[in-house]
């Protein structure tokens, strides 16, 4: 059983997860939110990296002992998944987010079989519209995908309903809810900013600062 709250204060304490209730970030989509992740700064915390290495692998092996092959994201999977991989000796491939333009112009990088049953690794999970779009081209390659793991998931509604309508199951090492509580607890977040973080998780597209 892998420990959420574990791996939540492992991040808050690398600050690979930044909360800024009242000066937010603004992602790629143009939302304006009060947290940003960066799961690839644990890459550079060698202790903090084994824990979440080996806790992946537990969710791979307990939950998805059917896989025979792995496969990472690009590229913030790349690095989680290979090391997976190594840790339960299974074959390894990863995938782009457009095919090569040079070359022989492949989208999937890595030798597999069609027929493979392959668990994605990933390293968050917003909307869950980039990682399922993994999931097409795998299947597209002739592979069936299992399901997913990441680091962490924001448990967004549109996420949910999207996986589910993919079929595809997924699991994270930990959650949005789990940080907040846990970053209440020991005084990083105010009761009042943990309700204006809760806030934004219902409607983040068009949340503003009160």
């Amino acid at each position: 059983m892998t420990d959420k709250k574990a791996t939540a204060e492992k991040l808050l304490q690398i600050n690979a997860i930044k909360l800024s209730p009242q000066q937010p970030f603004t992602w790629a989509s143009g939302w304006k939110s009060p947290i940003y992740c960066d799961n690839r700064k644990v890459l550079s915390f060698p202790f903090i990296r084994d824990f979440i290495k080996s806790e992946l692998c537990s969710v791979v092996f307990e939950q998805f002992p059917e896989a025979d092959l792995l496969a990472g994201v690009a590229t913030a999977g790349i690095a989680w998944g290979a090391m997976v991989a190594d840790q339960l000796k299974l074959p390894y491939i990863y995938v782009r987010p457009k095919p090569k333009d040079h070359g022989l112009g492949n989208q999937v990088e890595g030798f597999f079989e069609k027929g493979s049953k392959v668990v994605v690794i990933e390293d968050l999970i917003s909307t869950g519209k980039s990682s399922l779009e993994v999931v097409k081209v795998l299947r597209k390659e002739g592979v069936e995908v299992v399901g997913m793991v990441s680091i962490f998931t924001y448990g967004f509604d549109v996420a949910e309903k999207a996986f589910t309508m993919a079929g595809v199951k997924y699991t994270s090492l930990t959650d949005y809810n789990t940080l907040i509580e846990l970053a209440t607890e020991n005084g990083t977040v105010t009761p009042e900013q943990q309700n204006t973080l809760l806030n934004w998780r219902e409607d983040p597209a068009n949340w503003n600062v009160v």
